[in-house]
């Protein structure tokens, strides 16, 4: 099946925003779970939500979905208000939400337990079946489709729960910690589930702990701290500005010489002896470029390299380089 049978139609190419909040926040009693936040995320992006238990992740996807309704601020869904005390059936329409707890019928089958739902959406024949048929390939459900939910694995269930999610064909797909509890087969399947989703013009907002997969999935994350958001930014921006280049180098000669040589370019800092190894670990400011011209430089001095391997800081480690700045 093509990418493009699971929408009705890709948004338009252009930075249009899927999602957008102005002063955004929500208060039980003296808490403030979501503090003044302004998000934008323009349609067609995977935006990756982060941050610690308790930072307000949650409660903000509830209000994005219209299942909790904000103390103060707007909400606009690909340009249309999401009106307080009000149902807003089209725009829910266009929402897919997945909380991190919802239940599944164990005793229904896998097709009676969509069909149900796609029956809330009042999905009509022939339209229902063919877009049973379409989730159930997607989400690689297919062979199960009459077996009873509670034979299903854990990973099983979360795909299914997803199937069920998008069902109605949504233009804006909300996850909260989708992965949570799975297994790395299980944690595959399902990003290449939402990288299909992406393919075909979804917009998706995912909260998840496991930063290995959204930096993998995301084309842009924001950070919350404490109910602020911190940092909102595409991914390739927060890499080029808050990720440091490091280099790990070996050598056959002395590794004291190697250190020595190293502290002629500006661009190299932090220079670490890496014990029980005969290697060198720097901070290196350059880009790639300047990297080659080092290791020519190195070579050119007469170092008798072994290794030389550049790395960058990844998602987890900027995401707890921010973290420690708002703390101090």
């Amino acid at each position: 099946m093509e990418a493009g049978t699971f929408l009705p139609s890709p948004p338009p190419l252009s930075q249009d925003l899927a999602i957008s909040t102005h002063g955004l926040t929500k208060q039980f009693d003296r808490h403030i779970a979501v503090n003044d936040i302004d998000l934008q995320v323009a349609a067609g992006e995977v935006y990756g939500l982060i941050g610690p238990n308790g930072a307000g992740k949650t409660t903000l996807i509830r209000m994005l979905a219209a299942a909790e309704e904000p103390t103060t601020g707007e909400i606009y869904i690909n340009g249309d208000r999401l009106l307080r005390d009000q149902s807003n059936p089209k725009l829910k329409q266009r929402i897919g939400y997945l909380p991190d707890d919802f239940p599944v019928y164990e005793d229904l089958t896998v097709w009676d337990y969509l069909d149900y739902f796609s029956r809330l959406y009042r999905l009509r024949e022939p339209r229902r079946t063919r877009r049973l048929r379409e989730v159930l390939e997607l989400v690689q459900l297919t062979s199960k489709r009459k077996s009873l939910i509670a034979t299903l694995s854990r990973g099983m269930k979360q795909r299914l729960s997803l199937a069920r999610t998008i069902i109605h064909e949504p233009i804006l797909l909300l996850l909260d910690e989708p992965v949570s509890g799975l297994d790395p087969i299980a944690r595959m399947q399902f990003r290449e589930i939402i990288k299909t989703l992406q393919e075909a013009g979804m917009t998706i907002l995912i909260s998840s702990h496991v930063l290995s997969d959204l930096a993998e999935l995301c084309t842009s994350v924001g950070i919350m701290e404490l109910g602020y958001l911190v940092e909102s930014a595409p991914l390739a921006e927060l890499y080029r500005r808050l990720s440091r280049q490091k280099i790990i180098l070996s050598s056959l000669g002395d590794m004291d010489t190697l250190a020595a040589e190293l502290k002629n370019y500006p661009l190299v800092q932090e220079i670490e002896r890496i014990s029980g190894k005969n290697q060198i670990r720097v901070d290196f400011s350059g880009n790639p470029e300047e990297s080659a011209m080092l290791l020519r430089s190195l070579v050119e001095a007469g170092i008798p390299l072994t290794e030389f391997h550049c790395t960058q800081e990844d998602l987890e480690t900027i995401f707890l380089k921010l973290g420690h700045q708002q703390v101090s």
